[in-house]
Parts: structure tokens; sequence; C-alpha cells
């Protein structure tokens, strides 16, 4: 009942900030209609970074605890954020191609993005083809050192020049969006919330499901191995 209120209300969510960010949104002076992929591409950039936070507490707890919902959480949560950080490495191209005459460039602000994205499917890589025990440490060490791109990622078009425009929400004097715009901005990313919500929610359901699985196949394989023994 829970997962269909929240679908339902993610649904309603994503609708909404369609029409935000479509119509309700003015049109950029410079740009002008190109600008729109903003509303999309910033609140996936800014839903990525919490899932990758989500996934580094997760990772965090596991290694201190060896607690297995929190290895669950963990790896619903960087899928769901490479998910994500896909949409904004897809987004940017197509916004910079019209805009900055080129597909992509080599600046600071998307080459630490792409090496974000590959941390985190290195990850999600080891998590499906290792098989051994010390995987799951293993992934949530290497979370742990991932996460540290994500304020370097976030800082950087602060620390370096970069040909990526300057920050115009809390980029200081000069910086700033029309209410509208900042309207659009917060709706979409309201309901790219919602939706990452509402994809961990159902990973995270699986993930359990295959450990709880693993559990009692070793279980069952430690019984037969005693049987066999006190034979």
């Amino acid at each position: 009942m829970k997962f269909r209120i929240l679908a339902v209300i993610t649904f309603l969510l994503l609708s909404y900030a369609l029409y935000q960010g479509m119509w309700a949104a003015p049109r950029e002076a410079t740009m002008g209609e190109i600008q729109r992929i903003f509303y999309y591409h910033v609140p996936s950039a800014w839903t990525s970074f919490l899932c990758f936070f989500a996934n580094f507490i997760a990772s965090v707890v596991y290694l201190a605890r060896r607690n297995l919902k929190a290895d669950a959480f963990a790896v619903s949560t960087a899928e769901v954020g490479v998910v994500f950080c896909t949409v904004v490495l897809v987004t940017g191209p197509l916004w910079a191609r019209p805009v900055w005459g080129i597909w992509w460039t080599w600046d600071a602000r998307l080459t630490t993005t792409l090496v974000l994205w590959l941390i985190y499917v290195s990850y999600l890589i080891l998590r499906r083809y290792s098989t051994g025990q010390a995987t799951p440490t293993l992934a949530a060490a290497l979370a742990i050192f991932g996460f540290i791109d994500v304020p370097i990622v976030y800082m950087s078009i602060r620390w370096w020049r970069t040909q990526h425009p300057q920050p115009v929400i809390a980029g200081g004097q000069g910086s700033g969006l029309d209410p509208r715009m900042w309207q659009a901005v917060l709706w979409n990313w309201a309901a790219f919330m919602a939706f990452a919500a509402l994809l961990i929610w159902v990973r995270y359901r699986l993930e359990r499901a295959r450990q709880e699985l693993d559990e009692a196949h070793a279980l069952r394989a430690v019984g037969q191995a005693e049987g066999s023994f006190t034979r």
C-alpha cells in the first residue's frame, strides 16, 4: 500500500515538474529554449549526490557493524545514483553542443563528474562479478573512497576556472535565478527525489530477498555437510 502511494505521488510530481520546466518557467534570454535542460540536468546531479551520500553512510555502517541491511541499502543507492549521474552526463553534452559548439571538453566539472561515474560503475561491477566473501567489504571501502569525489565535483567550478558556467545558485554576487526558474528547479528536484526513493525501495527489497536466499542456501549446505559427517 505504501509503495502504491509513493508511486502515485511520484507520478504526480513528475507530471507537475514537467509542466514547470517546459511551460511555467520563462524562456532564458541568451540560450533560449535549450536552457530548459537545466531543470533536469541540475536536479539529476543533486539527486545523484544524495544517493552517493546515502551509499557512503550505509558503507560506513556496514564496515562498522557488518549489517546486511546496510549493505543492501548501499548497493541500492549506488545503482540509483549511477542512473541519475548517467542522466547528468547525457544532458550535459546535449546542452553544451548548441551553446558551446562542442559535445565535450575536458574541463574540471565535466572530468570530475565522469570520474565519479566511473568510480561507482566500478563499484557495481565489483558487486556484480566478484563472488568472494570479502566483496561487500571491498565494495564498501571503494564507496567510501569514491565519495571523496562528490564535493570535488560540486566545488570544481568554484576552485578552478572552467568552460562550465559559474554557479547561478549560491554563486555569490551577480548570481541567482528568476523565482519562476528556481521554482521549476525545486519541483523537478522533488520529483526526482521521489522517483529515486521509489527505485531504491524496489531495489532494496530485491537485494534483501537475494541476501535471505543466499543465507537459506548456506544454512542448507551446512546442514547437509553436518548430516554427511554424522553418517
